[in-house]
């Protein structure tokens, strides 16, 4: 069988920036050696590719889940040449229909069913016949941004001038511009493919599935730290309009917090984020879906069956009352409604509701445990 034609100006790039960062760098820092300036630069240079992807491409651009001033659209548009992933109207069009067909290896630009290296990298290195080609008919939105467009009309010239403008400026200013442009160039630029690279191959093989199986992709809180909070991927594949990846406050999600920051001085606004509720009941649905399968396997199956299909109605009911009351009286606070606030019967309810979902959880994972 015939091999898809290379498409050699890939491959040369990745081929030569990858020599350069193996083997230039490591010789470069034994023979002469990087300082702290040259180390910070190429941090900082790292951090604002990645987070351009991150916030601006993916979660700004690819996903609409939250409203950016133009200043920041700027930034992100500048940081994303940088990044040299293509324009954002290029990467979004593919990231939509990776959604869209996700695991379908005739339609996903990089299926995790092809293997690691194919949606790693190996999917930008041929030009494979039958996968879906964006079209930038699913950004139409896209093309009415003015800065989107202009970054992608401009985008080799941008890539050019930041890849080696950036570093230049860099080593002029420490006075070692070999240095820089070993390290904020290339090395940089290495790590920030590749760090990207690793939401479309190991964060589909490698992690859990805590809200979904019905796609290969998976939470990892490893690669959260690498990829900027992009690793709780699993639940982002289930709730793609959430500008959080990381839900939880102790989960690393450094986009999350960028663009909550940014709210509070007006550069972000109308962050968008999935109902509580709906969370909670995916991750309790995954959880009732495992443990029917392993009591699937016992000889007293249909009883035990019931029980868990009794007690899953039941916790849906505690979280629907509790939700309810919870909505309920975040309305009453938004509209300062003092009087109905702080009457007893309403808080007494409250605490009521919460009690009981609060002793149906428990009742509820001891239930699940005992089928681990």
């Amino acid at each position: 069988m015939q091999q898809a034609p290379l498409i050699w100006t890939n491959v040369l790039l990745f081929s030569i920036t990858t020599l350069v960062a193996v083997i230039g760098v490591p010789w470069y820092a034994l023979t002469v050696g990087f300082g702290w300036f040259e180390i910070s630069a190429t941090i900082l240079c790292l951090g604002y590719c990645g987070m351009s992807i991150t916030a601006g491409y993916h979660r700004l651009w690819a996903h609409k889940t939250y409203d950016a001033h133009p200043l920041l659209q700027w930034l992100f548009a500048i940081g994303g040449a940088f990044a040299l992933q293509n324009s954002a109207l290029h990467w979004s069009a593919d990231h939509r229909v990776h959604h869209k067909h996700v695991d379908n290896n005739d339609k996903d630009p990089y299926s995790a069913g092809r293997g690691f290296w194919y949606s790693h990298i190996g999917w930008m290195l041929r030009d494979y016949p039958g996968v879906e080609k964006p079209d930038y008919n699913n950004c139409r939105d896209l093309q009415k941004n003015r800065i989107v467009m202009w970054q992608h009309r401009n985008y080799l010239c941008l890539a050019i001038a930041t890849n080696f403008g950036i570093p230049l400026l860099l080593g002029l200013i420490s006075g070692n511009i070999l240095g820089m442009l070993l390290l904020a160039g290339v090395l940089r630029l290495v790590l920030s493919h590749h760090f990207t690279f690793f939401i479309n191959s190991l964060a589909h093989i490698w992690g859990s599935q805590p809200y979904t199986e019905q796609n290969s992709a998976r939470d990892n809180g490893v690669l959260a730290l690498l990829t900027y909070g992009e690793g709780y991927h699993n639940f982002h594949h289930i709730f793609e309009s959430d500008y959080r990846n990381g839900i939880k406050w102790y989960q690393f999600d450094p986009t999350k917090w960028l663009i909550k920051t940014a709210s509070w001085v007006g550069l972000t606004r109308n962050l968008r984020t999935v109902p509580e509720e709906r969370i909670a009941q995916a991750r309790a649905k995954m959880q009732l879906q495992r443990a029917m399968a392993k009591v699937k396997q016992r000889p007293n199956a249909e009883q035990l069956l019931r029980l868990l299909e009794q007690e899953y109605e039941l916790l849906l009911a505690r979280m629907q009352d509790y939700y309810q009351v919870k909505k309920q009286l975040l309305q009453q606070r938004r509209q300062q409604l003092v009087a109905q606030y702080q009457a007893v019967d309403f808080k007494q309810s409250y605490r009521e509701f919460k009690q009981h979902l609060q002793q149906q959880q428990q009742h509820w994972q001891r239930l699940i445990g005992a089928f681990s």
